[in-house]
């Protein structure tokens, strides 16, 4: 059984384990609809557009499992939302892998839609997640942790 909210390693989890766990939940009879966001592994570096070649991703995992706890329990209590789940990935990631699910179940997709972009929005912004980055660019290889949130 999956639970609502974590930090995980590659591997341990994927997209259809997150889906099911919500088609579980004991009030999924009232979902109309549900919003996924898939986030994966961009081919080009976010500052100088270098090719990345790999990420790291890590997090300060009691604290982030806290954070990612507190926003599905906010966007939950939204009207028509019955379910919010986040789930990050860590470890080492290539070009196009997944990093993190976010889904969201409600009675309606208008409500799903906006409580989908919060959600990711606030987990981008909120949770101790650290990246770095292994890239190639004109000056040959290079690595180093990505600082600004919002930038994976």
């Amino acid at each position: 059984m999956v639970s609502r909210v974590g930090v995980h390693e590659k591997g341990s989890i994927n997209v259809n384990d997150v889906v099911e766990s919500i088609k579980r939940q004991e009030g999924f009879s009232s979902v109309g609809a549900l919003g996924l966001f898939i986030g994966v592994v961009r081919g080009v570096s976010f500052e100088g557009g270098a090719k990345v070649e790999k990420l790291t991703l890590e997090a300060y995992e009691e604290k982030a499992v806290e954070v990612l706890g507190n926003i599905c329990d906010d966007l939950s209590h939204r009207s028509g939302i019955v379910d919010v789940q986040i789930h990050h990935l860590l470890g080492d990631f290539n070009v196009g892998d997944d990093l993190v699910y976010v889904v969201v179940a409600g009675s309606h997709r208008e409500q799903v839609f906006s409580v989908l972009h919060e959600a990711v929005e606030r987990y981008k912004c909120e949770v101790p997640i650290f990246k770095k980055e292994y890239v190639v660019g004109e000056l040959g290889s290079s690595e180093y942790w990505v600082s600004e949130k919002g930038h994976y």
